[in-house]
């Protein structure tokens, strides 16, 4: 394994049928929910979803989704993407396919124009994220859903922690501003936390 990876990055709805079906199968096994993967849309098309799949000639050996919108926080505008349903094949897990897919999402939501990325993920894959260039902002809550129906991080029953990344001179002079705070994201009913 190995000869053949490459990371293919297109819109959600544009990913071919095949691959989109065996990404679900991915997430079933992570995520296990109703019988029988779906190759639906997983993600609200107004966060602009974009799949970025790591593949081994034909393949899926990792896959993740980066979302992205405009928040508002301490009276600052920033646009914002963060990971969603980040997954690697068990088989193929501990081999750093992970990783390199994650980083390539964080190099990727800058080159498209991201002041900032920020997503939430459980506590005991805080130093997975970090290896890959992110970093975790302490105390940070994400506020999901929306303002009439808040989903915050801090839900009892959660155990998550913050991620964070820097991309532009305007947000790095601000960093103070996303520590110890309830940050605003409010991605919607459909992606309730990214």
């Amino acid at each position: 394994m190995a000869a053949d990876l490459r990371i293919i990055t297109l819109p959600e709805a544009e990913v071919p049928a095949g691959l989109k079906l065996r990404v679900a199968e991915l997430q079933d096994l992570a995520w296990p929910g109703p019988p029988g993967p779906s190759a639906a849309p997983v993600h609200d098309p107004a966060l602009r979803p974009l799949s970025m799949l790591l593949l081994d000639g034909a393949r899926v050996v990792a896959a993740l989704d980066v979302l992205s919108k405009e928040i508002v926080h301490a009276g600052r505008t920033y646009a914002a993407s963060g990971l969603s349903t980040v997954v690697t094949d068990p088989a193929c897990r501990g081999l750093g396919h992970g990783r390199r897919l994650v980083a390539a999402a964080r190099a990727t939501a800058r080159e498209r124009g991201a002041d900032l990325g920020l997503f939430t993920c459980d506590r005991e894959l805080r130093g997975f994220y970090e290896s890959a260039g992110w970093e975790c902002l302490p105390g940070a809550v994400l506020v999901g859903g929306t303002a009439e129906d808040p989903f915050p991080s801090d839900r009892e029953g959660f155990d998550k922690v913050t991620m964070a990344a820097f991309f532009t001179a305007r947000a790095e002079r601000h960093r103070a501003d996303f520590p110890h705070r309830r940050i605003a994201l409010h991605p919607g009913t459909v992606d309730r936390l990214w």
